[in-house]
């Protein structure tokens, strides 16, 4: 199911000639990874940015450091920074990314910035703008991460206008 949801989006990138970068924090790669496993893929994706720690954030995708010192990694805004703020750390001749996509959030086992295990936030940023969304995942670390993926590439192929499949 991710794999078809990843050959969805890199399919519509493809047919539209736009490009992706992505974030991620508790995904680790994982995001990236289900993108180039498309044949294809690097016609339109960009690249990632694996921000695991929180300084990272700050340092690399520029979140505001007074937003991850007060509220910590995993919050909707730090999410929003994330997705908007890659696709200018990965562009290209000048030109951003015309999408980003970014996770962050609360695999566990323990809790992190006062927010309990399977407290994701992903986001999803365009030049229409940023679309965050909070999910309750419930699993282990691994089902934690997979689930994020899932609906990391559902939350794009929603702001690319694609149908979900019967």
């Amino acid at each position: 199911m991710v794999a078809d949801a990843a050959a969805r989006v890199i399919a519509e990138l493809t047919q539209r000639g736009e490009t992706l970068g992505v974030a991620e924090s508790l995904t680790g790669g994982l995001l990236a990874a289900e993108l180039v496993n498309v044949p294809g893929a690097s016609a339109v994706f960009r690249g990632g940015v694996v921000a695991y720690d929180t300084a990272i954030k700050g340092s690399v995708l520029g979140v505001d450091a007074t937003l991850l010192a007060e509220r910590g990694a995993v919050d909707a805004e730090v999410a929003r920074q994330m997705a908007d703020r890659v696709r200018a750390v990965l562009a290209v001749d000048g030109r951003s990314a015309e999408y980003g996509l970014a996770t962050t959030g609360v695999a566990g086992p323990d809790p992190q910035d006062g927010q309990p295990p399977g407290t994701v936030f992903i986001a999803v940023a365009s030049a229409a703008g940023v679309t965050v969304s909070r999910l309750r995942l419930d699993g282990d670390r691994a089902a934690i991460r997979a689930a994020t993926v899932q609906a990391a590439l559902a939350l794009l192929a929603d702001g690319l206008g694609l149908t979900p499949r019967p």
